[in-house]
């Protein structure tokens, strides 16, 4: 069986002051057991030829995995016609990963904190918090159907 993801990788000039950059995108499915795949993909590509940090990599591949099922699960609601789009602008300083779904949107500053012991057993808001708490910004669209992380490297 093939694979249902499609990964393209580029060197693009960012522009002058920020020199060469790499775009990685890939193009996945909303099925969920494409997610372990899609992280290891984007993962390799947005660390390749840099000395990553342990942290680095662990925060980078719990984003993603974080993002990419929400995206699939209630962004798309597991709609295996739709698709997530992921794009990462890589720089020597940061990595900028997008992850878009095909969805209505959500409004990200409805979600509550799951702070307490209440709404720990509760099914929302705890990946959005790990990403909050483990990326150094995080940018919604207006739809609120696209977030945007970044990472500063160390």
């Amino acid at each position: 069986m093939t694979s249902p993801l499609r990964l393209c990788v580029r060197r693009t000039s960012a522009s002058e002051t920020l020199g060469s950059a790499t775009l990685v995108t890939l193009r996945l499915p909303s099925d969920v057991n494409c997610i372990e795949e899609a992280v290891e993909l984007v993962t390799r590509h947005c660390l390749a030829g840099h000395d990553a940090t342990k942290t680095t990599r662990f925060r980078l591949r719990v984003v993603l995995s974080e993002a990419l099922t929400n995206a699939i699960v209630r962004g798309n609601a597991e709609d295996r016609t739709k698709w997530v789009d992921v794009r990462a602008e890589l720089i020597p300083e940061s990595i900028r990963v997008s992850v878009t779904d095909e969805g209505p949107g959500f409004d990200p500053n409805a979600v509550p904190e799951p702070l307490t012991p209440e709404q720990l057993d509760e099914a929302n808001g705890r990946g959005l918090y790990l990403i909050r708490k483990l990326v150094d910004a995080v940018q919604f669209n207006e739809r609120g159907n696209s977030i945007c992380m970044i990472l500063r490297r160390p």
